[in-house]
């Protein structure tokens, strides 16, 4: 692929590096055909490694709606149904969200779910100042919990102004791996492991491959535990690595099955220059398809342009910079869509 890192792009990634020790960033991309994939560490570019296993945190979202599409391709459920349709435990006469607007984030659903008030705050200044969330995973709810936390939304049959949500992610998680006969680990693993062909690509943590992550501080905080009755994994208990998720981008740019067109359709607004994707965020007027990813100690970012085929990972075992991992990839992207149009022309 004869596209090289601009010096602004590096430039970048030395500054996302410094001061981390231990880092292990790395950045993928494709043209469609052929693949880059190169790790950076504090002191510049490291050789001879390859498929690193990061947590994904969030981008794991886009594998929960592409299995929810895959259910809808099969006629087991639909987007207009009500979340109560396919959970029991619900009270009568009450509304509750239909899956279309779970899946695009305007269902009403508080962002602080399954977290109470004062968890969520001390969840963000933990994010801020490093904490208990950078070893364990805050993300926890059994079906008890999830039943109640239901019951006691009152919310209306409308489309919601868009707000972020985890909780909302392990409804569509919990009712999708019924309609496949299991629990979401076993389904969502079968699932990416023999129909998508991702085989390094996993829910949770406990394959014992995975790279350990690092505070600000160059400590390890080893990985966030997702345990079988975890009901949150839906919403970011993947792990997986650069080449894998090349590979599922170019499975979502090519349309290699019928559902995965669903999910870039439009379905929902997003937030501001965004519409909303089953899952995936859908930047406006382009045909961009991106989603970004973070657990205690890592970050993540994926996105493609389905008309030019190119893709673009960034993973980090380190929680970057705001917006750095973000603004690496789609820097690259952009260079990359630009060069190819470039050559066209000529």
């Amino acid at each position: 692929m004869n596209y090289e890192l601009t010096e602004k792009i590096i430039q970048n990634i030395k500054k996302a590096c410094s001061k981390k020790k231990e880092i292990k960033l790395t950045i993928g991309y494709t043209d469609g055909i052929d693949q880059v994939i190169r790790i950076f560490g504090e002191k510049g570019e490291i050789k001879g490694k390859e498929k690193l296993v990061y947590e994904i945190g969030s981008i794991s979202k886009t594998f929960t709606a592409t299995l929810l599409s895959k259910a809808i391709w099969e006629n087991k459920l639909s987007l207009n149904d009500t979340i109560d349709k396919h959970i029991g435990g619900m009270i009568n006469g009450k509304y509750y969200p239909r899956i279309r607007r779970i899946a695009t984030h305007t269902a009403g659903y508080s962002s602080a779910y399954p977290l109470g008030r004062i968890q969520y705050l001390k969840l963000f200044k933990d994010l801020i100042f490093g904490g208990g969330i950078e070893t364990n995973n805050p993300l926890l709810m059994d079906y008890d919990k999830m039943i109640k936390l239901m019951n006691e939304s009152n919310l209306k049959d409308k489309d919601y102004k868009w707000n972020y949500s985890n909780f909302g992610f392990a409804l569509l998680g919990y009712v999708i791996a019924d309609k496949f006969g299991g629990s979401y680990q076993k389904v969502m693993n079968r699932f990416v492991n023999e129909e998508l062909g991702l085989n390094n690509t996993h829910v949770g943590t406990h394959y014992g491959n995975e790279l350990s992550g690092y505070n600000g501080k160059n400590l390890p905080c080893g990985n966030w535990k997702w345990e079988e009755g975890n009901l949150m994994a839906p919403a970011g208990a993947i792990t997986s690595t650069a080449e894998d998720l090349l590979a599922y981008a170019r499975l979502n740019m090519n349309a290699e099955k019928p559902y995965f067109e669903l999910c870039h359709d439009k379905h929902g607004n997003g937030p501001k220059e965004y519409d909303m994707g089953l899952g995936w965020w859908l930047r406006k007027n382009t045909a961009i398809s991106e989603h970004g990813g973070g657990t205690g100690c890592f970050s993540s970012y994926l996105a493609f342009d389905k008309k030019s085929k190119v893709a673009v990972v960034v993973l980090a075992n380190y929680r970057l910079g705001r917006d750095d991992d973000k603004n690496i990839c789609m820097e690259i992207l952009n260079d990359i869509v630009f060069m190819m149009e470039g050559k066209n022309l000529n």
